[in-house]
């Protein structure tokens, strides 16, 4: 019997193992958050619209634990543009935190400095975004609704991610 139970002990302990490892190393996924970006570390280009300015990345905020999650993005001669719903988004919450974190566009992984845009100063960063992502952005506030969303997209927390 005492055999029985430690070899149950070890299999749930290997499939633990397993799983731990499993989430580690395919994570994130659309919803899930994951802790491990990938990518080959590169240096910044100089002009950041050559990088493929329209698609999905991915962020590593700083802090700990590790916390990677896809985003929607585009691009400026001088870094990356970011929006999140005004929802209470935990990595928009870590990004104000430690804004030292990473962006992965294909294979290539920036080191990059988030910063908040504020205002009537996010309008520009707003309209990159959305033309980006085709995503208009109306001013007539009169029931605007981005991909089922309940936020207007002027209403949008904005962060622009600089190399660091």
């Amino acid at each position: 019997m005492k055999k029985t139970i430690r070899n149950i002990g070890i299999v749930l302990g290997l499939a633990l193992i397993i799983g731990v490892t499993y989430y580690v190393y395919t994570a994130p996924y659309t919803r899930i958050a994951g802790v491990r970006i990938g990518g080959t570390l590169t240096p910044a280009p100089a002009d950041w619209n050559t990088v493929n300015g329209r698609g999905v990345g991915w962020i590593k905020t700083g802090g700990f634990p590790p916390f990677v999650v896809h985003m929607i993005y585009s691009t400026d001669e001088g870094g990356i543009i970011t929006a999140t719903r005004p929802d209470g988004g935990y990595w928009a919450k870590r990004a104000r935190v430690a804004p030292n974190g990473y962006i992965r566009v294909g294979d290539e992984t920036f080191a990059m400095k988030a910063t908040e845009i504020f205002g009537e100063a996010k309008i520009p960063y707003l309209e990159s975004y959305g033309s980006n992502n085709n995503m208009p952005m109306r001013y007539d506030f009169a029931e605007e609704v981005i991909r089922g969303q309940n936020e207007p997209l002027y209403t949008w927390e904005v962060f622009y991610w600089t190399p660091r």
